[in-house]
């Protein structure tokens, strides 16, 4: 459906009974939003909020909708697979346009210590009015939502499970959760003979909060920070770009470099309030 109050009308998925996923881009200041219905009728709506990392924006509209939202892909598609992605035009007319899967990759740097865990790019060519619309796969379930960006001349979609998942953060608390360990650290270059996998720089953890999932953990400053969920840390940013992908709750492994000796603490990733 076709989604306006930023600019130039967009286009949304209908993701409950009074709610609208789309692109955070075509939202403007989130003042005087519309959505407008395939009859034509114009139904007010208001932001719930919006996620920084992935781009997406919930609408709750002041009237309840009597559409159905369609299902979403179990599983995201793979390279190759067809998609067919739809849109309203600025008349409201549906606009269709079909090509592949490109490329699935990630994550994506979508702003200063924020990022996109995974994103597909498709050969469908879009306009403008395709973003925040549907991209759907071979079995007509919802593979992801369209932004009308393009990457190497192909167009980025945000995966339906990653859309989903922000839409029920935002609407459970506003915006999405952030997940922290609680520890400060530095960047520091590794000894010589302490240079695991051979890599010259890690993290050294100065600081812990107090009852922080690092302090419960056991974590101690002094120690060196090697990897993070499997991700070799180097520097302070490299941590809290993953720290952007996870979400409390999640138990990733910590690999650490103690008096000489590597050991590996599990760590339940808590909530930043």
């Amino acid at each position: 459906m076709q989604v306006a109050g930023g600019g130039r009308p967009a286009s949304g998925v209908v993701h409950g009974p009074e709610t609208i996923v789309t692109a955070a881009r075509v939202i403007g200041r989130g003042d005087g939003l519309q959505v407008r219905l395939p009859d034509d009728s114009v139904v007010e709506a208001d932001l719930a909020g919006w996620d920084p990392s992935s781009g997406i924006a919930v609408l709750r509209t002041r009237t309840g909708l009597s559409l159905q939202a369609p299902s979403v892909a179990e599983t995201e598609p793979r390279t190759g697979g067809f998609v067919l992605a739809i849109a309203r035009s600025w008349s409201n007319a549906v606009t269709a346009s079909t090509g592949t899967v490109a490329v699935i990759g990630g994550p994506l740097r979508t702003g200063r210590r924020r990022q996109l865990a995974r994103v597909i790019r498709i050969t469908a060519p879009m306009h403008e009015g395709f973003a925040g619309g549907g991209v759907f796969g071979a079995d007509g379930s919802l593979a992801g939502i369209a932004t009308a960006s393009v990457i190497r001349g192909f167009g980025v979609v945000i995966p339906a499970s990653i859309a989903w998942a922000s839409a029920a953060q935002i609407l459970t608390s506003g915006t999405p959760r952030r997940g922290f360990i609680g520890v400060a650290v530095q960047s520091v270059e590794l000894p010589v003979r302490q240079r695991p996998d051979g890599r010259e720089r890690a993290l050294l953890v100065i600081g812990i909060t107090e009852s922080s999932p690092a302090e419960s953990a056991g974590v101690q400053v002094g120690d060196i920070l090697l990897d993070f969920d499997g991700k070799a840390m180097a520097s302070p940013d490299d941590l809290l770009d993953l720290l952007s992908t996870h979400r409390p709750g999640d138990s990733p492994r910590a690999r650490l470099l103690r008096g000489g000796a590597v050991l590996e603490v599990p760590l339940t990733i808590g909530e930043r309030r």
